[in-house]
Protein backbone atom coordinates (compact mmCIF):
# COMPACT_ATOMS: atom_id res chain seq x y z
CA UNK A 1 0.00 0.00 0.00
CA UNK A 2 1.00 3.52 -0.68
CA UNK A 3 0.46 6.44 1.66
CA UNK A 4 0.59 9.54 -0.84
CA UNK A 5 0.46 12.29 1.21
CA UNK A 6 0.48 12.37 5.69
CA UNK A 7 -0.26 15.75 5.39
CA UNK A 8 -3.42 14.84 6.74
CA UNK A 9 -3.31 14.26 10.83
CA UNK A 10 -4.69 10.62 11.08
CA UNK A 11 -4.64 7.86 8.37
CA UNK A 12 -6.40 4.44 8.77
CA UNK A 13 -4.71 1.35 7.53
CA UNK A 14 -6.90 -1.57 7.41
CA UNK A 15 -5.09 -5.35 7.10
CA UNK A 16 -7.54 -8.11 5.70
CA UNK A 17 -7.45 -11.70 5.69
CA UNK A 18 -9.10 -14.25 3.75
CA UNK A 19 -7.53 -17.67 5.43
CA UNK A 20 -9.40 -19.20 8.23
CA UNK A 21 -6.63 -19.15 10.38
CA UNK A 22 -5.43 -15.95 12.97
CA UNK A 23 -2.68 -14.44 11.21
CA UNK A 24 0.09 -12.33 13.28
CA UNK A 25 2.47 -11.48 10.16
CA UNK A 26 5.06 -8.26 9.49
CA UNK A 27 2.86 -5.98 7.00
CA UNK A 28 4.41 -3.47 4.46
CA UNK A 29 3.31 0.46 3.93
CA UNK A 30 4.92 2.45 1.23
CA UNK A 31 6.04 6.37 2.44
CA UNK A 32 6.18 7.72 -0.69
CA UNK A 33 6.04 11.47 0.59
CA UNK A 34 9.50 13.21 2.16
CA UNK A 35 7.94 14.53 5.37
CA UNK A 36 6.30 10.85 5.68
CA UNK A 37 9.77 8.62 5.25
CA UNK A 38 11.92 11.35 6.40
CA UNK A 39 10.87 14.26 8.65
CA UNK A 40 7.51 14.08 10.45
CA UNK A 41 7.27 11.67 13.39
CA UNK A 42 4.12 9.45 13.38
CA UNK A 43 2.59 6.91 16.41
CA UNK A 44 0.79 4.17 14.99
CA UNK A 45 -2.23 2.58 17.33
CA UNK A 46 -4.59 -0.48 17.27
CA UNK A 47 -7.96 -0.74 17.01
CA UNK A 48 -7.78 -0.71 21.01
CA UNK A 49 -5.52 2.57 20.98
CA UNK A 50 -2.44 0.60 22.04
CA UNK A 51 0.93 1.78 20.33
CA UNK A 52 2.37 -0.81 17.78
CA UNK A 53 5.69 -0.74 16.84
CA UNK A 54 7.05 -0.16 13.29
CA UNK A 55 10.40 0.28 11.60
CA UNK A 56 11.01 2.53 8.31
CA UNK A 57 13.32 -0.01 5.96
CA UNK A 58 15.86 0.91 3.48
CA UNK A 59 13.43 0.64 0.74
CA UNK A 60 10.87 3.46 1.80
CA UNK A 61 8.29 0.87 3.90
CA UNK A 62 6.84 1.26 6.99
CA UNK A 63 6.63 -2.59 8.18
CA UNK A 64 4.81 -3.33 11.46
CA UNK A 65 3.63 -6.93 12.54
CA UNK A 66 -0.05 -7.39 11.84
CA UNK A 67 -2.32 -9.54 14.28
CA UNK A 68 -5.52 -10.20 11.50
CA UNK A 69 -8.14 -12.88 12.72
CA UNK A 70 -9.51 -15.59 10.46
CA UNK A 71 -11.56 -14.72 7.65
CA UNK A 72 -11.65 -11.07 8.71
CA UNK A 73 -9.25 -7.60 9.47
CA UNK A 74 -8.32 -5.26 11.81
CA UNK A 75 -7.85 -2.00 11.84
CA UNK A 76 -5.01 0.41 12.65
CA UNK A 77 -4.38 4.29 12.55
CA UNK A 78 -0.74 6.27 11.82
CA UNK A 79 -1.38 9.80 13.87
CA UNK A 80 1.31 12.41 12.92
CA UNK A 81 3.05 14.93 14.32
CA UNK A 82 3.27 12.14 17.42
CA UNK A 83 6.70 10.94 18.65
CA UNK A 84 6.37 7.51 18.67
CA UNK A 85 8.04 5.04 21.64
CA UNK A 86 11.72 3.50 21.83
CA UNK A 87 11.59 0.00 20.42
CA UNK A 88 13.72 -2.77 21.81
CA UNK A 89 16.05 -4.48 18.94
CA UNK A 90 14.82 -8.02 17.91
CA UNK A 91 15.80 -8.43 14.33
CA UNK A 92 19.67 -7.71 13.83
CA UNK A 93 23.03 -8.63 12.33
CA UNK A 94 26.52 -8.55 11.44
CA UNK A 95 29.38 -9.31 9.47
CA UNK A 96 32.39 -11.10 11.78
CA UNK A 97 35.99 -10.78 9.53
CA UNK A 98 37.38 -12.96 13.18
CA UNK A 99 35.32 -15.76 12.27
CA UNK A 100 36.02 -15.99 8.63
CA UNK A 101 33.36 -13.45 7.65
CA UNK A 102 30.92 -15.14 8.35
CA UNK A 103 27.76 -13.14 7.97
CA UNK A 104 24.73 -13.69 11.30
CA UNK A 105 21.59 -12.59 12.02
CA UNK A 106 18.35 -13.40 14.08
CA UNK A 107 15.32 -12.14 15.18
CA UNK A 108 13.48 -12.66 18.63
CA UNK A 109 12.84 -16.68 17.37
CA UNK A 110 15.77 -18.04 15.85
CA UNK A 111 19.34 -17.35 14.31
CA UNK A 112 20.96 -17.90 11.03
CA UNK A 113 24.23 -17.36 9.42
CA UNK A 114 26.19 -17.84 5.72
CA UNK A 115 29.87 -17.75 5.10
CA UNK A 116 31.69 -15.65 3.28
CA UNK A 117 35.23 -14.72 1.63
CA UNK A 118 37.68 -15.86 4.25
CA UNK A 119 36.34 -19.29 4.58
CA UNK A 120 36.34 -20.05 0.64
CA UNK A 121 39.91 -18.49 0.52
CA UNK A 122 40.69 -21.53 3.53
CA UNK A 123 39.55 -24.51 1.39
CA UNK A 124 36.99 -25.34 3.58
CA UNK A 125 33.79 -26.84 2.30
CA UNK A 126 30.45 -24.92 4.05
CA UNK A 127 28.16 -24.05 1.36
CA UNK A 128 24.50 -23.50 2.65
CA UNK A 129 22.86 -21.88 5.24
CA UNK A 130 23.34 -22.71 8.94
CA UNK A 131 20.92 -22.58 12.02
CA UNK A 132 21.62 -21.40 15.25
CA UNK A 133 18.71 -22.40 17.81
CA UNK A 134 17.75 -19.46 20.32
CA UNK A 135 15.41 -19.78 23.82
CA UNK A 136 15.10 -16.29 24.53
CA UNK A 137 13.98 -13.17 22.57
CA UNK A 138 16.84 -10.81 23.18
CA UNK A 139 19.71 -10.88 20.55
CA UNK A 140 22.26 -13.38 21.72
CA UNK A 141 24.67 -13.95 18.41
CA UNK A 142 27.42 -10.83 19.07
CA UNK A 143 27.73 -12.41 22.69
CA UNK A 144 28.41 -15.89 21.46
CA UNK A 145 30.91 -14.79 18.85
CA UNK A 146 32.49 -12.87 22.07
CA UNK A 147 32.56 -15.58 24.23
CA UNK A 148 33.69 -18.00 21.48
CA UNK A 149 36.57 -15.80 19.49
CA UNK A 150 38.13 -14.03 22.77
CA UNK A 151 41.42 -14.09 22.47
CA UNK A 152 42.42 -14.27 26.02
CA UNK A 153 40.41 -16.93 26.73
CA UNK A 154 41.99 -19.19 23.42
CA UNK A 155 45.53 -18.31 24.64
CA UNK A 156 44.70 -19.73 28.13
CA UNK A 157 43.10 -22.84 26.33
CA UNK A 158 46.18 -23.16 24.15
CA UNK A 159 48.25 -22.96 27.32
CA UNK A 160 46.55 -25.28 29.15
CA UNK A 161 47.36 -27.78 26.03
CA UNK A 162 50.84 -26.90 25.97
CA UNK A 163 51.31 -27.97 29.67
CA UNK A 164 49.82 -31.24 28.87
CA UNK A 165 46.24 -30.24 31.06
CA UNK A 166 43.71 -31.53 28.40
CA UNK A 167 41.10 -31.69 31.07
CA UNK A 168 41.15 -28.19 32.16
CA UNK A 169 41.49 -26.97 28.38
CA UNK A 170 38.27 -28.91 27.30
CA UNK A 171 36.04 -27.28 30.33
CA UNK A 172 37.31 -24.27 29.68
CA UNK A 173 36.55 -24.20 25.95
CA UNK A 174 33.11 -25.71 27.22
CA UNK A 175 31.99 -22.74 29.15
CA UNK A 176 32.64 -20.73 26.69
CA UNK A 177 31.74 -22.55 23.20
CA UNK A 178 28.93 -21.41 21.55
CA UNK A 179 28.49 -25.24 20.29
CA UNK A 180 27.34 -25.68 24.23
CA UNK A 181 23.82 -24.75 25.68
CA UNK A 182 24.74 -21.70 28.26
CA UNK A 183 20.81 -20.81 29.09
CA UNK A 184 19.87 -19.37 25.60
CA UNK A 185 20.53 -22.17 22.83
CA UNK A 186 23.83 -22.91 20.75
CA UNK A 187 25.05 -23.97 17.24
CA UNK A 188 24.30 -27.84 17.20
CA UNK A 189 23.20 -27.74 13.10
CA UNK A 190 25.97 -29.38 10.84
CA UNK A 191 26.16 -27.71 7.23
CA UNK A 192 29.13 -28.75 4.83
CA UNK A 193 29.45 -29.25 1.61
CA UNK A 194 25.23 -28.76 1.39
CA UNK A 195 22.38 -26.65 0.84
CA UNK A 196 22.45 -26.62 4.95
CA UNK A 197 18.61 -25.01 5.96
CA UNK A 198 17.88 -24.24 3.12
CA UNK A 199 20.13 -22.50 0.42
CA UNK A 200 19.08 -22.01 -3.28
CA UNK A 201 21.18 -23.81 -6.39
CA UNK A 202 20.69 -24.54 -10.00
CA UNK A 203 20.08 -27.36 -11.06
CA UNK A 204 21.98 -28.51 -14.42
CA UNK A 205 21.49 -31.95 -15.91
CA UNK A 206 19.70 -33.32 -13.17
CA UNK A 207 22.76 -32.11 -10.21
CA UNK A 208 22.69 -29.76 -7.77
CA UNK A 209 25.25 -27.20 -8.73
CA UNK A 210 26.43 -25.89 -5.03
CA UNK A 211 26.74 -22.24 -4.36
CA UNK A 212 29.86 -21.52 -2.11
CA UNK A 213 30.48 -18.43 0.02
CA UNK A 214 29.35 -14.82 -0.86
CA UNK A 215 31.44 -12.65 -2.56
CA UNK A 216 29.73 -9.39 -1.19
CA UNK A 217 27.27 -8.44 1.04
CA UNK A 218 25.18 -5.49 1.88
CA UNK A 219 23.57 -4.77 4.99
CA UNK A 220 20.34 -2.27 3.97
CA UNK A 221 18.15 -3.34 7.35
CA UNK A 222 19.66 -3.60 10.73
CA UNK A 223 16.35 -3.32 13.07
CA UNK A 224 14.74 -2.93 15.38
CA UNK A 225 12.03 -5.49 13.96
CA UNK A 226 13.31 -6.38 10.41
CA UNK A 227 16.82 -6.97 8.95
CA UNK A 228 17.61 -7.31 5.57
CA UNK A 229 21.15 -8.40 3.47
CA UNK A 230 22.02 -8.29 0.09
CA UNK A 231 24.62 -11.23 -0.72
CA UNK A 232 26.05 -11.81 -4.29
CA UNK A 233 27.88 -15.05 -4.57
CA UNK A 234 31.02 -15.75 -6.61
CA UNK A 235 30.19 -16.66 -10.53
CA UNK A 236 30.11 -20.12 -11.46
CA UNK A 237 30.57 -21.28 -14.83
CA UNK A 238 27.81 -22.94 -16.57
CA UNK A 239 27.86 -23.99 -20.12
CA UNK A 240 30.39 -21.91 -20.68
CA UNK A 241 28.71 -18.69 -19.03
CA UNK A 242 29.85 -16.81 -15.96
CA UNK A 243 26.44 -17.17 -13.81
CA UNK A 244 26.01 -15.20 -10.68
CA UNK A 245 23.44 -15.25 -8.31
CA UNK A 246 21.75 -12.88 -6.01
CA UNK A 247 20.18 -13.34 -2.64
CA UNK A 248 18.24 -10.62 -0.51
CA UNK A 249 17.30 -12.10 2.54
CA UNK A 250 14.67 -10.50 4.58
CA UNK A 251 14.24 -11.76 8.57
CA UNK A 252 11.37 -10.49 10.46
CA UNK A 253 10.19 -10.03 14.15
CA UNK A 254 8.00 -13.29 15.34
CA UNK A 255 9.04 -15.24 12.56
CA UNK A 256 10.42 -18.26 12.03
CA UNK A 257 11.36 -18.30 8.31
CA UNK A 258 13.31 -16.02 6.03
CA UNK A 259 11.76 -14.33 2.82
CA UNK A 260 14.65 -14.49 0.11
CA UNK A 261 14.56 -13.44 -3.27
CA UNK A 262 16.75 -14.83 -5.60
CA UNK A 263 18.22 -13.82 -9.05
CA UNK A 264 20.97 -14.91 -11.17
CA UNK A 265 23.00 -12.70 -13.56
CA UNK A 266 23.99 -14.49 -17.04
CA UNK A 267 21.48 -16.95 -17.33
CA UNK A 268 19.88 -16.83 -21.21
CA UNK A 269 17.48 -20.16 -20.80
CA UNK A 270 14.24 -20.58 -18.57
CA UNK A 271 16.27 -22.99 -15.78
CA UNK A 272 15.74 -25.19 -12.25
CA UNK A 273 16.16 -23.67 -9.65
CA UNK A 274 16.04 -26.14 -6.18
CA UNK A 275 16.01 -24.94 -2.75
CA UNK A 276 15.34 -26.97 0.60
CA UNK A 277 17.39 -28.21 3.83
CA UNK A 278 19.71 -31.13 3.93
CA UNK A 279 18.75 -34.62 5.25
CA UNK A 280 20.64 -36.44 8.09
CA UNK A 281 18.92 -39.37 8.77
CA UNK A 282 19.53 -42.12 6.43
CA UNK A 283 16.90 -42.79 3.92
CA UNK A 284 15.38 -39.41 4.65
CA UNK A 285 13.67 -39.45 8.36
CA UNK A 286 11.26 -37.68 9.02
CA UNK A 287 10.31 -35.37 6.15
CA UNK A 288 7.13 -33.77 4.61
CA UNK A 289 6.94 -32.69 1.00
CA UNK A 290 3.99 -30.79 -0.49
CA UNK A 291 4.24 -29.12 -4.12
CA UNK A 292 0.40 -28.83 -3.93
CA UNK A 293 0.33 -26.43 -0.77
CA UNK A 294 4.07 -24.95 -1.79
CA UNK A 295 6.20 -26.52 1.10
CA UNK A 296 9.19 -28.83 2.41
CA UNK A 297 9.56 -30.19 6.01
CA UNK A 298 12.25 -32.13 7.44
CA UNK A 299 13.43 -33.06 11.15
CA UNK A 300 16.74 -32.63 12.15
CA UNK A 301 18.64 -35.04 14.47
CA UNK A 302 21.58 -32.02 15.20
CA UNK A 303 25.08 -32.29 15.67
CA UNK A 304 25.77 -34.29 18.44
CA UNK A 305 22.45 -35.69 19.57
CA UNK A 306 23.87 -37.10 22.45
CA UNK A 307 24.75 -34.17 24.24
CA UNK A 308 20.69 -33.58 25.07
CA UNK A 309 20.39 -30.86 22.15
CA UNK A 310 16.89 -32.29 20.46
CA UNK A 311 15.63 -31.79 17.28
CA UNK A 312 16.21 -28.98 14.82
CA UNK A 313 12.76 -28.59 12.30
CA UNK A 314 14.08 -26.74 8.99
CA UNK A 315 11.52 -26.08 5.47
CA UNK A 316 11.30 -24.18 3.07
CA UNK A 317 7.82 -22.53 1.74
CA UNK A 318 7.17 -21.42 -1.94
CA UNK A 319 4.87 -18.49 -2.78
CA UNK A 320 4.61 -19.83 -6.79
CA UNK A 321 3.38 -23.12 -8.02
CA UNK A 322 6.22 -25.55 -7.79
CA UNK A 323 6.93 -27.76 -10.47
CA UNK A 324 8.13 -30.46 -8.14
CA UNK A 325 8.69 -31.38 -4.47
CA UNK A 326 10.60 -34.40 -2.88
CA UNK A 327 13.39 -36.13 -1.54
CA UNK A 328 16.42 -36.32 -3.61
CA UNK A 329 18.90 -38.72 -1.76
CA UNK A 330 22.99 -39.37 -2.97
CA UNK A 331 24.16 -42.43 -3.35
CA UNK A 332 27.16 -43.51 -0.88
CA UNK A 333 30.00 -42.65 -2.63
CA UNK A 334 28.21 -38.64 -2.67
CA UNK A 335 26.77 -39.39 1.12
CA UNK A 336 30.14 -40.26 2.33
CA UNK A 337 32.16 -36.97 0.52
CA UNK A 338 29.04 -34.73 1.90
CA UNK A 339 29.10 -36.10 5.46
CA UNK A 340 24.71 -36.11 4.59
CA UNK A 341 21.93 -38.23 3.13
CA UNK A 342 20.59 -35.81 0.47
CA UNK A 343 18.06 -32.89 0.91
CA UNK A 344 13.90 -32.28 0.49
CA UNK A 345 13.74 -29.98 -2.19
CA UNK A 346 11.44 -27.66 -3.99
CA UNK A 347 11.75 -27.44 -7.84
CA UNK A 348 11.34 -24.14 -8.99
CA UNK A 349 11.10 -22.45 -12.75
CA UNK A 350 13.09 -19.67 -13.40
CA UNK A 351 13.59 -17.54 -16.59
CA UNK A 352 15.72 -15.21 -17.25
CA UNK A 353 15.44 -11.85 -15.60
CA UNK A 354 13.42 -13.49 -13.10
CA UNK A 355 13.24 -12.88 -9.38
CA UNK A 356 12.16 -15.95 -7.29
CA UNK A 357 10.88 -15.69 -3.74
CA UNK A 358 10.69 -18.31 -1.23
CA UNK A 359 10.66 -18.70 2.85
CA UNK A 360 13.09 -21.05 4.50
CA UNK A 361 14.15 -20.97 7.97
CA UNK A 362 14.26 -23.29 11.14
CA UNK A 363 12.73 -24.04 14.79
CA UNK A 364 13.84 -25.92 17.93
CA UNK A 365 12.26 -28.85 19.85
CA UNK A 366 13.37 -27.22 22.83
CA UNK A 367 11.60 -24.06 22.52
CA UNK A 368 8.30 -23.32 20.46
CA UNK A 369 8.02 -26.59 18.24
CA UNK A 370 6.92 -29.60 20.88
CA UNK A 371 7.37 -32.34 17.68
CA UNK A 372 7.28 -32.51 14.25
CA UNK A 373 3.80 -32.05 14.07
CA UNK A 374 4.35 -28.55 15.19
CA UNK A 375 6.18 -27.90 13.00
CA UNK A 376 4.31 -29.06 9.55
CA UNK A 377 1.50 -27.53 10.77
CA UNK A 378 3.66 -24.00 11.18
CA UNK A 379 5.25 -24.76 7.37
CA UNK A 380 1.47 -24.90 5.79
CA UNK A 381 0.37 -22.15 6.95
CA UNK A 382 3.47 -20.08 6.11
CA UNK A 383 3.19 -21.37 2.95
CA UNK A 384 -0.58 -20.89 2.28
CA UNK A 385 0.17 -17.48 3.96
CA UNK A 386 3.22 -17.07 1.38
CA UNK A 387 0.31 -17.75 -1.76
CA UNK A 388 -2.65 -15.51 -0.37
CA UNK A 389 -0.94 -12.51 1.32
CA UNK A 390 -2.35 -10.00 3.81
CA UNK A 391 -4.46 -7.36 1.86
CA UNK A 392 -4.10 -3.49 3.17
CA UNK A 393 -6.06 -0.84 2.29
Amino acid sequence: MTLASCRETVRTITVSNTLDFARQEMVEVVLDDSLCSVVEPMVLLDAAGKEVAYQKTYDGKMVFVADVPANGSSDYTLHFGKTPSPIATVATGAVYPNRVDDIAWENDRIAFRAYGPALQASGEKAYGYDVWVKRVEEPVVDVRYAQELNTVTLAQIAQLREEGKADEADALYQSVSYHVDHGNGLDCYKVGPTLGGGATALLVDGKIIYPYCYKSCDILDNGPLRFTVRLVYNPTEIAGKQVTETRLITLDKGSQLNRTIVSYEGVDDTMVVVAGPVVHHAGGGNYIVNDEVGYVAYQDPTDNPANGNGDIFVGAAFPMQLTSAQLELYDEEEAAARGAYGHVLGYMSYKPGDQLTYYWGAGWSKWGFADFATWADYMCRAAQSARTPLTIE
